[in-house]
């Protein structure tokens, strides 16, 4: 066994980059990956998860502590795989750190030769029994997963039904049957999907000529309420079909107008030679816009109709059969016999029959049992309205009151069927049982992709999934698959989805692991019994597990009516997963509703504060099972400052102390929304060991003296390994947490405590708090790397410094870095309207440009560094609902420039090259004070202004003089640049020193980067 004082690899060095690249190259690999069993979400790359567990088990060989036994044996072991091992500890460590990187490579992880070694080093290192791996916040499995991987004994637990069905499948099923559980599960599905067929052909009739669709194109509608028409508005937001190159096809119309009749919208399927061929979307933010008369029905009006008719999904008939409303086919996609791709025709009437009769057949057969539990709501009596969940379930806005609500009724009867289906399996053995789970698995994935909620993707001809993010937004138009075909997305798909990943990791030879429901705050497992305690804890408020969850629970408790883990085990009534004992900030889910207000309708409100005692109860139970020898690992993702203080502090209070901190680049980088522009593509893994109970009390002055050494000798190294922005400044909270937290306490020299959080306004440490202090000295450093030495001293009316709005912009553009080596999502203007949620507007916005940043991020590394936000709100940022957005350089020009125009001030620069540019800027604003807004939405606060401040006019500062010259680039004023860059050269080097920090700063490809480079070109040699 190691040593109890030997260090662990993970404490001293780590392959950063490798696995970084490894674990994000993974999030494209798809056939025979774990994560294609079933959804879930925020799961973790399993690359990283399997370097890290290699680095917390394996014993750092350059450790005086470290077993001869275990060098011996791991060079011995190391010579199988290509690296040189040479015979000082020194090329050991080195050589042990190649191995965990190439390891995490995900065509190595299969590798025979890489198992055995990895393998082979766990047992050298734990010579005795296996090393028990345990994870209270399993979730999808990738950590006790890649403990069984290395040889590890694995114990998983987790509060939420799903993913306990999801663990149990995965550490449990699969290792101990093997690859006889794959063939018995195609045999068995075989036999379900033709069971099934037979059941269901009628729904899904063949076309005449023998084609056979694949999928519905279906949209919502509503009715005109101008007068005189009352026509029937489809709510389409694209009238495209297919966008591929060779294959466009799109719909359009044409009105058809009849005495005594409603105008009525016929289409047609056409090939557009242009996109200006394709008519516009009917629905935009809620809005609908009527075809035949133009009138624009308000969002209100829209969800008001929807509602009547419970959501839309569903076609309205009358008692002969025949269509009078609701949702309305719009396409059929059909495959035929020797074509090539998907070919697109009109429906017919014929084609609302077997509609028609799925609704006859749903209300008849008893036995198809659907979901009908209510979508989740604070409290039974609703009082908070449609403000509570609104966040995540904006489809409730319109109608939709339970989960059978998001299918449609042929949706309904399809799933209901297979769900049937597999009930009536027999389950006389344990490997029934198994099979059983995996069936339900797999209804779970077809689910995904057959509800109301689904988008047809017209660039690749495929189905989206209900679940593109974490929420569940209205779709306007959306497709229905064909669940008992063999073309496209289907139940016989999804199996072989599962199959294909039962084959993966049988050829592994896994043993089987252990998995439960619990609460990870009360303990099951006995003190001192683990010796890895490794663990992604629950993301603050940013994913309502739980409550997305239901949405696979109400179909996995009817295909597995009894199961032990398909339950609450804390409230037998309830017929969703836990709610009230998950970990979870949800005041957000309120939006806006008073915390007293929504206490006293009954509604358990969790703040922060109930997270982190939460955080603190589970993090204690951890310590307590961990080994006296044994190591910890805690996993970090979180985008805001409040979130990562409330889970330090618990781990903190839970008497842990941070060894090591390592950020894996872990996200892709997908589209966001501007405000989301900062979010982390690193994960920080912050590695720890419990606190010994003699620890010493820590002085804040000598903590205070080795914080900025430290934090620089960290933001250098990780630097070198990439790291950039959002994801540098997270990560250099850990090794600031090493040398707090290393202290039982710590306390100034009156014996007052520091604590770790505090009031960031605060002058005095005790009431500031040491995070303050971490957020302060990243800044400084930053600006010294950034803008020059002098810089991070600056403070108000300091002539050798730059000013505050130089500062401050330096700083927001280093921290919108991205790791990738991309802008980290900056742009507003580059938003997908596929990643907006249509309903949560009330009207449409204007393409916004400037890059964007969360308001607390902002007035944290500007605050301590006597950076006045307020002062410069209107001027160079602009804050709305939380979030600060930097003002683009050609918002400015009017600001600058005045109405006039930069045309004025070049002419009288050319006429007057002594003309001074100070006092030539802001034209029309000198007796003006600057715009000041208060901070809405969540933790509203008021910004206050002193009368000084409110009565300065406005001065130029050397970047407005810089955006002055970008901007006379800009327009072609190339004499009057001329003469402006030799006065700016004249009066002293912070003009060019700043420009060239804001040419290194500005993404690439932006139109600040292009200006300020051109307008670099221009400075006189």
């Amino acid at each position: 066994m190691i040593p109890k004082k030997c260090k662990r690899l993970a404490e001293v060095d780590f392959p950063i980059a490798v696995v970084s690249k490894h674990s994000a190259r993974e999030k494209s690999i798809r056939h025979g990956h774990p994560s294609t069993l079933h959804l879930w979400w925020a799961r973790r790359p399993l690359a990283a998860c399997r370097a890290m567990l290699m680095a917390l088990l394996l014993p750092d060989p350059c450790d005086e502590h470290c077993p001869e036994d275990f060098k011996n044996k791991a060079r011995e072991l190391l010579s199988r795989v290509p690296g040189y091992v040479g015979p000082d500890d020194l090329s050991l460590r080195k050589a042990l750190l190649k191995f965990i990187g190439d390891f995490a490579n995900w065509d190595l992880s299969t590798d025979q030769t890489y198992l055995e070694v990895g393998r082979g080093l766990v047992r050298a290192a734990y010579p005795g029994e296996p090393p028990l791996v345990v994870d209270p916040f399993a979730g999808g499995g990738s950590i006790p997963l890649e403990a069984l991987r290395l040889g590890c004994e694995a114990f998983a637990s987790d509060l939420n039904p799903v993913a306990c069905l999801i663990l149990k499948v995965l550490i449990e099923d699969i290792p101990r049957y093997g690859p006889e559980l794959a063939e018995e599960l195609r045999k068995a599905g075989k036999k379900i999907k033709e069971e099934a067929e037979r059941e269901l052909a009628k729904f899904y009739p063949p076309d005449p000529d023998g084609s056979r669709p694949i999928a519905y194109l279906w949209a919502r509608t509503v009715r005109c309420e101008a007068p005189n028409c009352g026509a029937e508005i489809p709510l389409m937001r694209s009238f495209w079909l297919c966008k591929k190159p060779n294959r466009k096809r799109a719909l359009r119309y044409r009105v058809i107008r009849s005495k005594g009749q409603a105008p009525q919208v016929e289409f047609e399927i056409f090939e557009p030679k242009s996109d200006e061929e394709v008519p516009a979307g009917t629905v935009t933010r809620a809005r609908a816009t009527c075809l035949c008369c133009g009138t624009v029905l308000p969002p209100e009006r829209v969800r008001a109709q929807l509602a009547e008719q419970r959501g839309g999904a569903d076609v309205v008939f009358d008692e002969r059969g025949k269509r009078v409303g609701g949702a309305r086919l719009m396409a059929i996609v059909t495959v035929r016999n020797g074509g090539h791709g998907r070919y697109y025709r009109l429906p017919i009437p014929n084609d609302y029959l077997p509609i028609y009769r799925s609704q006859q057949k749903l209300s008849k057969k008893k036995n198809i049992k659907v979901p009908f539990e209510p979508l989740p709501s604070p409290i039974n009596k609703n009082n908070l309205g449609d403000t509570a969940y609104f966040n995540f379930i904006p489809a409730k806005l319109y109608g939709m009151k339970n989960w059978g609500d998001l299918f449609s009724s042929r949706q309904k009867l399809g799933l209901g069927i297979l769900s049937s289906k597999v009930r009536e399996i027999s389950t006389e053995s344990d490997k029934i049982s198994a099979i059983k789970e995996l069936f339900a698995l797999a209804i779970g994935r077809t689910a995904d992709q057959m509800s109301s909620l689904v988008r047809w993707l017209q660039t690749i001809e495929a189905v989206a999934s209900t679940f593109g993010r974490q929420a569940l937004p209205i779709v306007w138009d959306f497709v229905e698959i064909v669940p008992i075909g063999i073309e496209g997305a289907n139940f016989y798909s999804a199996i072989e989805w599962i199959v294909k990943v039962i084959q993966t990791l049988s050829s592994l030879s896994l043993k089987s692991g252990q998995c439960q429901q619990a609460d990870a705050r009360i303990a099951i497992l006995p003190e001192e019994s683990c010796n890895v305690w490794f663990t992604d804890p629950p993301y603050y408020d940013a994913v309502p597990y739980a409550a997305l969850s239901d949405y696979f629970f109400v179909w996995f408790k009817r295909i597995l009516p009894n199961h032990p883990l398909l339950k609450d085990p804390f409230n037998p009534q309830n017929p969703l997963t836990p709610k009230i004992q998950e970990i979870i900030d949800d005041l957000q889910l309120l939006r806006g509703v008073p915390k007293n207000k929504a206490k006293s309708l009954g509604f358990y409100v969790k703040d922060r504060e109930y997270f982190e005692n939460s955080m603190y109860q589970a993090f204690t139970v951890g310590r307590k099972i961990l080994r006296i020898d044994g190591i910890g690992c805690v996993i970090f993702a979180h985008k805001t400052t409040e979130g990562w203080e409330a889970l330090l502090s618990g781990l903190l209070r839970a008497g842990m102390v941070i060894t090591a901190s390592w950020p894996i680049t872990t996200e892709r980088v997908v589209r966001m929304r501007a405000r989301d522009s900062a979010a982390l593509t690193a994960s920080v893994h912050l590695v720890c060991r419990p606190r010994p109970e003699n620890a010493p009390v820590g002085d804040w002055a000598d903590v205070l003296r080795e914080l900025p050494g430290r934090v620089r000798e960290w933001m250098e190294r990780l630097q070198s390994e990439g790291i950039r922005g959002a994801d540098l400044i997270f990560a250099c909270i850990g090794p600031a947490l090493e040398i707090y937290s290393k202290y039982s306490k710590v306390v100034d020299a009156e014996e007052r405590e520091i604590p770790l959080g505090g009031d960031p306004t605060a002058s005095e440490p005790h009431k500031r708090g040491f995070l303050a202090y971490v957020w302060e000295t990243i800044g400084r450093i930053a600006l010294e790397q950034v803008l020059g030495t002098n810089e991070s001293k600056a403070t108000n009316g300091a002539a050798s410094v730059l000013e505050e709005d130089a500062r401050l912009t330096a700083l927001f553009l280093w921290t919108l870095q991205s790791t990738n080596g991309t802008f980290a999502n900056g742009r507003a203007q580059e938003v997908d309207e596929d990643d907006i949620d249509e309903e949560e507007e009330t009207k449409p916005k204007k393409k916004t440009k400037g890059f964007s940043l969360v308001f607390d991020v902002v007035r944290r590394f500007a605050q301590p560094l006597g950076i006045h936000l307020e002062e410069w709100e209107g001027r160079i940022i602009e804050t709305q609902k939380g979030v600060v957005r930097l003002l683009s350089v050609s918002e400015r020009a009017e600001q600058l420039f005045g109405k006039e125009g930069a045309q004025a001030i070049a002419e009288q620069l050319e006429s007057n090259p002594s003309s001074d540019m100070q006092v030539m800027l802001f034209p029309e604003m000198d007796n003006q004070p600057p715009i000041v807004k208060g901070r809405k939405g969540r933790g509203r606060s008021r910004v206050t202004v002193s009368d000084e401040s409110l009565s300065t006019k406005y001065e130029a500062t050397t970047l407005d003089r810089v955006h002055a010259a970008m901007l006379l680039q800009k327009s072609g004023r190339t004499s009057a640049l001329r003469v402006l860059l030799k006065s700016e050269l004249e009066r002293g080097p912070e003009f060019l020193r700043l420009a060239n920090a804001l040419s290194a700063l500005y993404p690439k490809g932006s139109e600040e980067k292009r200006l300020i480079d051109a307008m670099l070109l221009a400075v006189p040699k």
